[in-house]
């Protein structure tokens, strides 16, 4: 699939670049989309919720009532779950909510998400550049050449550009990484993926078997 090289300025540069067909032709793969999102979004959860239970529940240990003839239920202390300001019943405890994907499913995740993306026309592929120092209006004039300025947009870099990331990371609907680090994601979430030239190989290069 050949894909037009935009320069910066929105113009059609005359060049273009091909997309391997496994990577845009392949049948996408549903469930491996959400095993990897699903991934994601659980390794994200700091899981240190917790409720404290009867024995951490501070108060005294003191029996309220004796056993027999009073003719209420038996009752044991205050800090029991049954009573107000008791101990919680099977209440969360901190645990770790992440699991693994092996890293062949994750890459399909990624080529289907790419193969939905190129069949919407929503990959674009833009001339090389970059900035000295960090500077949001240069890439918020960017984005209006291309007609992106209200998308949610993902700009893969060709490798680590820390000025583009300083650049982007006040717009609210643009979202910087280096080609090689973006996930399943961070693809799926964007309307439109905006790769740099120099980083078409190397993103090839990442989601291929």
């Amino acid at each position: 699939m050949k894909l037009k090289v935009y320069s910066v300025d929105g113009k059609d540069s005359g060049r273009s670049v091909t997309l391997d067909k496994a990577l845009v032709g392949a049948e996408p793969n549903d469930h491996a989309i959400w095993l990897d999102v699903r991934r994601i979004q659980a390794n994200k959860r700091q899981g240190t919720h917790k409720a404290k239970e009867r024995s951490e529940v501070a108060g005294s240990t003191r029996k309220l009532y004796r056993q027999k003839g009073t003719g209420n239920a038996r009752a044991g202390d205050a800090k029991s779950p049954t009573r107000r300001s008791g101990g919680t019943i099977f209440g969360p405890r901190p645990r770790d909510y992440g699991f693994k994907v092996n890293r062949k499913t994750q890459r399909l995740a990624r080529r289907s998400v790419v193969a939905y993306k190129a069949a919407q026309k929503a990959v674009r592929v833009v001339e090389d550049f970059g900035y000295e120092n960090p500077d949001t209006n240069e890439i918020r004039t960017l984005l209006q050449a291309h007609k992106l300025g209200e998308t949610k947009v993902l700009l893969l870099t060709a490798g680590n550009k820390p000025e583009l990331h300083l650049s982007g990371r006040n717009l609210k609907k643009l979202t910087v990484r280096n080609a090689v680090d973006a996930s399943t994601l961070d693809l799926i979430d964007a309307a439109v993926i905006f790769v740099q030239e120099g980083a078409v190989e190397d993103f090839q290069k990442a989601l291929l078997p």
